[in-house]
């Protein structure tokens, strides 16, 4: 009975740590590699240093963005943080 009582609280933090912060850090992480996986060309996307722009190219592990001015820059696919229009829904609102 005494080691239950010692090792209890130690369990329920353990278990309280995994919901609050482990579990949701790899739903997030999982979620930002699938949309990394899934980008395609005409995707307007933001990369995590602020750069906005428009997939124009894509390699196994490089992406070409182009720019506003028509310059296109090559970053890691892994520094693309969000995908704030795909290519797909540009081609449903012109129809």
């Amino acid at each position: 009975m005494d080691m239950i009582s010692t090792i209890g609280p130690l369990l329920l933090m353990f278990v309280l740590f995994y919901f609050l912060l482990i579990r949701p850090q790899q739903k997030r992480q999982k979620s930002v590699q699938n949309m990394q996986s899934s980008l395609k060309k005409g995707d307007r996307i933001v990369t995590i240093g602020g750069l906005h722009g428009f997939v124009d190219a894509i390699d196994e592990g490089k992406v070409v963005i182009k720019c506003g001015d028509g310059s296109r820059l090559t970053y890691d696919r892994a520094a693309i943080r969000e995908v704030t229009e795909s290519a797909g829904s540009d081609m449903l609102a012109k129809s």
